[in-house]
């Protein structure tokens, strides 16, 4: 996840504020940290303009 959102060129506060979730929460995501429902993983690839299967991919 941190691949594709630098390469699309935000930071971790715009993709946050963009997906309605917290900073930290993105943070956690990307490390691995977290374990991420089904409804997020759709609100963090529609950041990304990424269908959830692609997401994947």
């Amino acid at each position: 996840m941190r691949a594709l959102r630098a390469e699309r060129g935000y930071s971790q506060e715009q993709r946050a504020r963009i997906c309605g979730l917290g900073r930290s929460y993105v943070g956690g995501a990307e490390r691995v940290a977290r374990n991420v429902s089904l409804v997020n993983i759709r609100k963090l690839a529609n950041a990304l303009m990424l269908s959830p299967g692609e997401f994947f991919e």
